[in-house]
């Protein structure tokens, strides 16, 4: 595994206690979308106040908001893309909900769930085109499952392989996003101010 690749991930896939979006928690990147239309996609709207904020919050006040159970994002800009930022959620990550997330956009999605599974999707304008466990990526479905075996390459992951550096799954899975994205998701991106809304029923 080429560990550099992975420096700039690491503070994502340390252990209990120890990383400051939890142990369970999804970031997903929307193309071309700006934060307000991704909190809509998610269910709120943070236009009109219905089950959102007018205006944009600390990651402190999402924590205070998901709590133990989730059910809220906080979403940024972040160049041409859009990072949302679920606390012990992972709907982004769900094939239906991705699927109507990524209409008439792209979408890469990566989950850690310390006591499920993690997950890497890659989808494009309502279909996924690759997704699996980060822990096994010789293992992927959807409509192109090689189509980033170049890219899980350069970024120093084999597509063939049964494991995917399992001591650093999500490091490895948020490399892969930056590759796609060109957005590096650095720690000191949750000091910007997020726009925070309720996840409800996704709409496309």
């Amino acid at each position: 595994m080429m560990s550099d690749s992975l420096e700039r991930f690491r503070w994502l896939d340390v252990a209990e206690g120890r990383c400051p979006l939890g142990e369970i928690f999804s970031v997903s990147f929307f193309h071309g979308l700006a934060p307000e239309e991704v909190l809509r996609r998610f269910g709120s709207d943070a236009a009109s106040g219905s089950a959102g904020t007018k205006a944009p919050t600390s990651l402190g006040r999402l924590c205070e908001r998901a709590g133990e159970s989730g059910g809220f994002v906080g979403v940024l800009a972040a160049g041409e893309w859009s990072a949302a930022v679920e606390l012990c959620g992972w709907e982004a990550t769900l094939p239906d909900v991705a699927e109507r997330l990524s209409a008439g956009c792209e979408l890469v999605a990566v989950t850690r769930h310390d006591y499920a599974e993690h997950c890497f999707v890659y989808a494009v304008d309502g279909r996924i085109v690759t997704c699996f466990d980060s822990h096994v990526p010789g293992h992927r479905q959807g409509s192109d499952p090689d189509a980033l075996n170049s890219l899980m390459r350069q970024t120093g992951t084999d597509p063939d392989g049964e494991e995917m550096c399992l001591d650093e799954p999500v490091a490895a899975s948020f490399a892969l996003a930056a590759g796609i994205t060109g957005v590096t998701f650095t720690e000191d991106m949750l000091e910007r101010p997020l726009l925070v809304g309720a996840v409800r029923a996704p709409m496309g």
